[in-house]
């Protein structure tokens, strides 16, 4: 048993002895090849390192907006609140305006405070399709806002 392990150490160091000495030969052969190749890996591992370092510190935080349900009085304005009865959209106005029944969805959402994405998603419309019905009813309104868009409307009373 002890013949086999000096036997298998000693066989170990000879094929050390023989992998250095070919590792000599060819670092004098090849020696520019090598440190080239050495420097090009260093670089390639700097910059994986770096560039992931880098995404770490711009992470993005993303806040979930919860809906509050307000109360229909609060929001219907004084028509409401002096008459007591819901509110109805003066829809002699939508036409004399020529809002049409997508651009007036579109409006009623934005009343509602949502985003071009949000309006897209719930009208079942592309998010460019909501640009272009709110530019042609802000238009209509004479207006360049969406806050001003609203504050029309409720002067209209198209929308509470």
């Amino acid at each position: 048993m002890r013949r086999v392990i000096v036997y298998g150490l000693l066989g170990g160091v000879l094929v050390a002895l023989l992998k250095v000495i070919e590792y000599q030969y060819l670092v004098h052969t090849y020696p520019g090849e090598i440190y080239g190749g050495l420097v090009a890996v260093v670089f390639a591992a700097l910059g994986i390192w770096l560039g992931r370092r880098w995404r770490r510190a711009h992470q993005v935080v993303i806040v979930k907006e919860v809906p509050v349900e307000v109360p229909a009085l609060a929001t219907a304005g004084p028509a409401v609140a002096t008459t007591g009865q819901p509110f109805v959209a003066d829809f002699s106005q939508l036409a004399r305006l020529g809002i049409t029944q997508r651009e007036f969805e579109v409006l009623r959402l934005i009343a509602e405070g949502l985003s071009n994405r949000e309006i897209g998603e719930r009208a079942f419309i592309a998010e460019n399709t909501v640009k272009t019905h709110s530019s042609r009813l802000f238009e209509k309104l004479g207006v360049s806002r969406r806050v001003q868009a609203v504050q029309r409307a409720r002067e209209l009373r198209l929308i509470p």
